[in-house]
């Protein structure tokens, strides 16, 4: 897992989406007990990040974070 899915992770659960790591490192975040997206835990595509940003974010999820 990366820096970047790292901090976003850390912003996902700061907002209140649970987060819950498979075993096979995959990260599926939920909002309500309903899965919202699923990050890859070693993307290899560059846009796959940024498409799982956009899903969270129609879920309600602020990035970048507000200071």
């Amino acid at each position: 897992m990366d820096k970047d899915l790292k901090k976003i992770i850390g912003a996902l659960q700061k907002q209140g989406f649970g987060v819950e790591i498979t075993k096979r490192q995959h990260v599926m975040v939920y909002r309500d007990g309903v899965l919202i997206v699923t990050f890859s835990g070693t993307a290899s595509d560059w846009r796959s990040l940024r498409n799982g940003i956009a899903k969270a974010r129609r879920a309600g999820f602020e990035w970048p974070p507000t200071r």
